[in-house]
């Protein structure tokens, strides 16, 4: 390929003037010269970089800094950090460098995007690490958070000339992390770009086809929201009411959503839009303004009363506030309505940094954000769990929808949806919870594990006796809560397992048997205990009695070239060349790694691939590989946290083999129904079952049918003849959704 040099600099010189241009409005004195300075620098530590598709490394910087200016409204050093964020972990720049350029601020910033070095061991996560990482310095200075996910869209607007397992380890990372956290800062754009992108990386036919379908859709979509806004308009307009309104369709990645969890198709999905009105109106009369729009609304069409949504009473969490209704429309159609005025809608759709634009005006507003920010720091002190346990307790608080409490004094407490009265005690505080017995919900007892619905009023009852046990892990949802619980039982834990130690010592001692690195390695392994730690801790429990202790004696280790197949590996390369030095099976079908190989490997029970799957392999700990679908409910979590395990995975169809898989079948019911189904199955297309299941209900009947098929084409010609017969209204295919 031939590089034209003056054209890409006349380029590179263009986007960097855009993005002067854009941020004209918020450049004080001297700003605009150091973002010139740090352009400079970037430039020129890029200089011979070039990114996967080919075009000059500073391409990227631009545009970061270009998201943080236009999408997400930041300043003057978001920009200089944008531009610069990359240098320390790619070029000789040090931060000391920047910290005498561009000082103490943006320093810290780029040290929070620059990704934790070092090595990490088997089990933990390097993305879980840097994750970590990026959020020690959030609790400080939420900009080093809003310029990652400015990075992380520019990466996924340009995931297209990665290789296909990187697409997929991005892709699930975002849609793990990424696009939570954007909905958790309020960035409402972001967060559903994130998932579009997300859904085109992973399963791009179907993405393909509801954009079809949204464009196919399109001219009669703005026909009606033209008809039934039209009342609205001229009744706002007799009011005197300053307003503009949009009518917008549901995001790709919430339509699929919709499709996926109801099991339905695209012509099903009946809130495919909202109409969104958004009233021009001082602070103080915001509230009476918007009841005022939603009783004009409502005067027109009939609202569905457990579909109001009062946001701006209470807003969210993430600082969001709107008034949303469903109401029906004269074709009978649903129709969500959002009523805010511009301040929310600037908030929803720019989030956090939003906030401080109207920080004077509406200090109240921001408070639940900053709540949020503190439970952040809050969390972070308290973690010194592994990361991948902090990750995934954040996570678990990140996109939770909330419940609101009162306390006995009337006090409003918010937690996570589905927390319990155990997660409440330890919002309180530690000792609350440790010893909380039950507690009085709306003067009623209940226990421990009640789970809180919004407006409860909660009084926790505590004893000195009690103490947390293993099980209330399984009673809580707040991570604040599992953290303590955690704590606590790591303290009993390891006091037992030093008296095991002690124990295994004098015993080893009698039995003469050195007690040597070597032996005790030897026997975790005998007893098949993941750590020291839970060695000590079985033989302090009883769990490993004496008597175990004396039969290890007589245990002769396999030397290491027969244990090499279990070998504990660190990644996926290594696994790779240890499989493929001692593979067997060179008739199989699926073709795994960068060379295509054919190795040992196992088909995951949590999705149960077929040829034909778009598929990925991933590296366990002790049972080789496993092949996964990229579709399948465990698939974002494995990639997100464990991206250095996923070697490609093709199939190349050269042999009849069976798989396992499951079909739903869906009707009404009639005589004879049951027998013309597993009909076609066995005798006309020679399927063999290995269970089926049928129930029926008023004339409704529903089954599942495990059956063996050969690939996608296969089950697609099945699915076909089995829709065809009498009675049937659908057939679709499922995965059992348990991780292993």
């Amino acid at each position: 390929m031939v590089i034209d040099v003056e054209q890409e600099k006349r380029e590179i010189i263009n986007r960097y003037r855009k993005l002067l241009r854009k941020a004209k409005p918020i450049l004080k004195d001297g700003d605009a010269r150091q973002i010139k300075k740090a352009f400079t620098m970037a430039l020129e530590a890029h200089k011979d970089m070039r990114r996967k598709s080919g075009e000059p490394y500073i391409f990227h910087p631009l545009a970061v800094a270009q998201i943080c200016v236009e999408e997400i409204g930041l300043g003057t050093t978001s920009i200089i950090s944008a531009l610069l964020h990359d240098v320390v972990e790619d070029t000789d720049i040090e931060l000391s460098d920047i910290e005498r350029m561009f000082g103490k601020k943006v320093t810290r910033i780029i040290d929070g995007l620059t990704k934790v070095s070092g090595v990490f061991e088997f089990g933990t996560s390097q993305q879980a690490e840097n994750f970590r990482k990026m959020l020690f310095t959030l609790s400080e200075d939420v900009r080093v958070i809003l310029i990652k996910l400015a990075d992380r869209l520019h990466n996924m607007r340009t995931l297209e000339s990665m290789p296909r397992n990187k697409q997929l380890k991005v892709a699930s990372e975002t849609i793990y992390l990424y696009a939570p956290l954007a909905h958790r800062l309020g960035l409402n754009a972001i967060k559903s770009e994130l998932e579009d992108l997300y859904l085109r990386f992973t399963d791009r036919a179907v993405y393909d086809s509801i954009v079809r379908n949204i464009d196919d859709t399109r001219a009669s979509r703005n026909k009606f929201i033209k008809q039934f806004v039209q009342p609205i308009r001229e009744e706002l307009d007799r009011h005197k009411i300053n307003y503009e309104i949009k009518g917008r369709p549901k995001s790709i990645f919430s339509i699929w959503n919709k499709m996926r969890k109801q099991n339905i198709p695209f012509e099903e999905v009946y809130d495919l839009f909202a109409v969104r009105i958004i009233i021009d109106t001082p602070l103080e009369n915001e509230k009476a303004l918007c009841w005022q729009v939603y009783s004009i609304v409502t005067d027109f069409y009939t609202p569905n009363p457990d579909r109001l949504r009062d946001w701006i009473s209470t807003p969210k969490a993430n600082g969001y506030e709107s008034l949303h209704t469903t109401v029906m429309a004269k074709n009978g159609q649903w129709v969500e309505v959002q009523i805010r005025t511009k301040r929310m809608d600037d908030i929803a759709e720019k989030g956090y940094a939003a906030h401080w634009k109207y920080k004077e005006t509406a200090a109240a507003h921001e408070s639940n954000l900053e709540k949020w920010l503190i439970k952040v720091r809050d969390t972070l002190q308290q973690n010194d769990h592994s990361a991948l346990d902090f990750v995934n307790d954040f996570r678990g608080n990140l996109f939770s929808e909330e419940v609101f409490v009162f306390t006995p004094k009337g006090e409003l407490k918010t937690l996570p949806y589905g927390a319990t009265a155990l997660d409440f005690a330890f919002e309180i505080h530690t000792q609350v919870g440790s010893k909380c017995i039950g507690a009085k919900v709306n003067n009623k007892l209940v226990p421990i594990n009640y789970i809180l619905k919004n407006g409860d009023q909660i009084e926790i009852l505590t004893s000195q006796k009690q103490k947390p046990h293993e099980d209330w892990l399984r009673f809580v949802v707040s991570s604040k809560a599992k953290s303590r619980i955690k704590d606590v039982l790591k303290e009993d834990k390891k006091k037992i397992a030093e008296d095991g130690k002690e124990i295994l010592l004098r015993k080893l001692n009698q039995m003469k048997i050195d007690s040597s690195q070597l032996i005790i390695e030897q026997m975790r392994e005998y007893f098949n205990a993941p750590s020291h730690l839970d060695l000590y801790y079985r033989i302090g429990k009883g769990i490993i009695t004496v008597a175990d202790i004396k039969r290890f004696k007589e245990y002769k280790p396999k030397s290491p070239l027969k244990t090499r197949p279990n070998i504990r590996v660190a990644d996926a390369k290594t696994i790779e060349q240890e499989i493929t030095k001692i593979k067997g099976r060179y008739e199989d079908i699926l073709l795994i790694g960068e060379d295509m190989d054919v190795v040992d490997y196992k088909l995951a029970k949590c999705c149960t691939p077929i040829p034909g799957d778009d598929v990925f392999g991933f590296v366990t700990v002790n049972e080789g590989i496993k092949i996964h679908r990229t579709t399948c409910p465990n698939a974002a979590e494995l990639l997100a946290n464990h991206g250095n395990r996923v070697v490609k995975a093709k199939w190349t169809s050269q042999h009849e083999v069976a798989f396992l898989t499951g079909l739903k079948v869906r009707g009404t019911d009639r005589v004879g129904l049951i027998n013309d189904v597993s009909k076609i199955i066995s005798e006309e297309l020679k399927v063999n079952m290995s269970s089926m299941s049928f129930f029926t209900d008023s004339g409704i009947f529903e089954g599942e049918i495990m059956l063996y098929v050969h690939d996608t084409r296969h089950l697609e010609q099945l699915i076909n003849k089995l829709e065809q017969v009498e009675g049937v209204v659908k057939v679709s295919r499922f995965d059992s959704k348990s991780l292993e």
